[in-house]
């Protein structure tokens, strides 16, 4: 099969790419290299793609709409996985007009040439912060998800309504898939985890929101690898059940679906801290801080759907997952 991989160079796309390569697939990644965070960890990750048989590798921009309809017609990729985008929270509050280059302009012109180059399924990338406001756990996809609280999360659900939208007129099979907190080897530098392991190595103090009283479905990137390529295989179909009187969010008549893709078991953050400290047997320096603009208390994915359509079913203990992180950041920093 032959996949297009949008954010290759990212930390979820790069693992995609290489699961995709390793079990034989072709795969054309897409990324545009930007500055987010440190570019050389984007270079290393794509240097290890390139050594792959079967992967090829275009530099450019989902928002330039020319150079991607370019790709699409000289590739004429099969299947389509679109992980760029503009991540991060905290950032969007910061930097709204970046988000909806990427998140907006960006997703649109993917559809819009998937519309005139015509692929067996798209699969892209949502988040769990579409639920936003929401506090009765565990996170459902049939849940109403209309009170973001972030520009990030909010662009989120516009991707999903857009695709829906896109399905329904010009029959494109869609997946979305809301991520709860990845996390791993090769992970993103703003992420909790990295930037954990680094101060706490460095001896700096580490800053603890919402007074240490978060949870987060931690979910490890191999398991979130494996969800994705088992609702890529999975072409959805239209719910012939759907009820328009009734209406699920997260079916359609249409050929949309929605998933939540997490490990099902939420952490406490101390517990995280306390693991990472153990890991690296040192201590943070710790300094408490109130909730953050645009965060959530609590996720928790309830994935019962995926199971149900894809036999998903996460592997990875937080302690195992953070066990490999750290010995990747050691190895790859050479601490």
């Amino acid at each position: 099969m032959k996949f297009l991989v949008t954010g290759a160079a990212g930390f979820i796309g790069f693992h995609t790419t290489e699961y995709l390569l390793n079990r034989g697939d072709t795969v054309v990644g897409v990324d545009n290299l930007n500055d987010y965070y440190d570019i050389s960890l984007k270079e290393a990750r794509l240097t290890k793609l390139q050594n792959k048989k079967g992967f090829s590798f275009q530099k450019i921009d989902i928002t330039d709409k020319k150079s991607l309809d370019n790709v699409f017609k000289l590739e004429s990729p099969e299947k389509i996985i679109h992980l760029a985008a503009q991540a991060g929270v905290r950032y969007s509050i910061t930097n709204p007009n970046t988000y909806i280059d990427s998140n907006i302009l960006g997703f649109f012109n993917m559809l819009e040439a998937c519309r005139y180059h015509p692929v067996q399924h798209m699969v892209f990338a949502s988040s769990s912060s579409v639920y936003g406001a929401n506090t009765s756990t565990p996170f459902s996809v049939t849940d109403n998800v209309d009170h973001p609280l972030s520009l990030y999360g909010a662009t989120k659900k516009s991707n999903e309504l857009m695709a829906h939208v896109y399905s329904h007129l010009y029959d494109i099979p869609m997946s979305g898939l809301r991520f709860f907190t990845v996390y791993g080897p090769w992970g993103r530098p703003d992420m909790a985890l990295f930037i954990f392991t680094k101060k706490i190595i460095e001896g700096e103090t580490i800053n603890i929101f919402n007074n240490g009283k978060h949870r987060r479905d931690f979910t490890y990137i191999d398991d979130i690898v494996e969800g994705i390529v088992r609702v890529a295989d999975n072409i959805v179909k239209s719910n012939i059940k759907w009820n328009s009187h009734k209406p699920d969010p997260s079916t359609s008549s249409a050929k949309y679906q929605l998933y939540n893709i997490g490990n099902n078991s939420p952490v406490d953050l101390m517990h995280f801290i306390e693991l990472i400290e153990k890991k690296l047997n040192k201590k943070a320096k710790k300094k408490f801080l109130s909730l953050q603009p645009g965060d959530v208390t609590e996720t928790h994915a309830d994935i019962d759907s995926l199971v149900e359509s894809t036999g998903y079913s996460p592997q990875t203990s937080i302690e195992i997952g953070v066990e490999n992180f750290i010995k990747w950041y050691m190895d790859y920093y050479k601490v």
